[in-house]
């Protein structure tokens, strides 16, 4: 029976660098990833792919304030929707096209996913993650005002927008996905975290907040059973005292030793820290075994030749 596993690929698969950011560039960056990716299905094994899309919501953020004059500005979740739409697009069509040259039998399906939050975490009382682009003081204040948006002056380089980034309690469409995987399918889901969701009554509600693409991913991986969460990063493996002297590359971390090199201060808080805890909240919540590895060592990893294995 096929084993399923769920793919957080990091942003770096889709923005190489700053001077490559056009449609263009970024589908060559995802043809890259799903080429691996492909490799992986090949072998047998059914795949979930998550993604980041922090950049390109910055984007389309950009796109909105500058036609702001013209139309109207555009809520966050729906950004987050659109962000999933295209860059799942882009997959699907990548995968498709490595199927094809590989005789691979499969078809790929993007679930433009909902994630709840609790509307009383703790998060929306303080928003802190940064959004869109710099501002003048004036125009930060001026969308305060006339949009409702919470703005921070940024250690003196300007101001900008920041939202609420709550942990996920559901992945809304979790049993469409599923069904989808029984039956087959290779599945993208989960872009960019999810588009936060509040529970208002018995509907759903859009929220102008962000969801940790890690933390998502591994609470969909939870939901489907997977047998394997695999994240996908710019370095083959992780490491303790990360670019001193004394750099330990590690094969192998147990649950225990996870959480115990994070209380350490071994992962910081801006690369590889989410994605420990990601990881560590996963195997508590019952997960198998965990990878975190770079795209190009997908194959190796899964051998046992590379990455860094976390096990309960």
């Amino acid at each position: 029976m096929s084993k399923t596993a769920v793919i957080a690929v990091g942003g770096n698969s889709l923005i190489k660098d700053n001077k490559r950011i056009s449609m263009a560039d970024q589908l060559e960056a995802v043809k890259e990833t799903c080429f691996y990716v492909a490799k992986m299905v090949e072998k047998g094994w059914n795949v979930v792919m998550t993604h980041g899309n922090g950049p390109q919501v910055g984007f389309l953020l950009r796109r909105a304030e500058i036609a702001a004059k013209d139309l109207p500005i555009i809520p966050l979740d729906i950004i987050g929707a659109d962000t999933q739409g295209a860059i799942g697009y882009m997959i699907q069509q990548s995968l498709r096209n490595e199927f094809q040259k590989r005789n691979i039998d499969r078809q790929v399906a993007t679930v433009v996913s909902q994630v709840r939050v609790d509307a009383q975490d703790a998060a929306f009382q303080k928003p802190s993650k940064p959004i869109g682009s710099f501002m003048t003081q004036e125009e930060a204040l001026r969308n305060q005002k006339e949009n409702g948006w919470n703005v921070v002056e940024d250690a003196g380089r300007g101001w900008r927008r920041v939202v609420a980034s709550p942990l996920p309690q559901e992945i809304v469409e979790k049993d469409a996905i599923k069904t989808l995987i029984d039956h087959g399918f290779i599945v993208v889901a989960v872009g960019g975290g999810g588009i936060p969701v509040v529970q208002e009554g018995e509907d759903l509600k859009g929220v102008a907040a962000v969801i940790d693409k890690d933390y998502a991913s591994s609470l969909l991986a939870n939901s489907i059973g997977a047998d394997l969460f695999m994240i996908s990063t710019a370095v083959e493996k992780v490491s303790l005292n990360y670019g001193k002297e004394n750099q330990i590359d590690l094969d192998v971390m147990t649950l225990a030793q996870a959480k115990q090199y994070a209380a350490e201060g071994h992962f910081a808080a801006g690369s590889m820290g989410p994605k420990i805890n990601a990881v560590i909240r996963y195997l508590e919540a019952g997960g198998k075994e965990a990878l975190i590895t770079c795209p190009g060592k997908i194959e190796e990893a899964l051998e046992g030749k590379n990455g860094t294995r976390i096990i309960r």
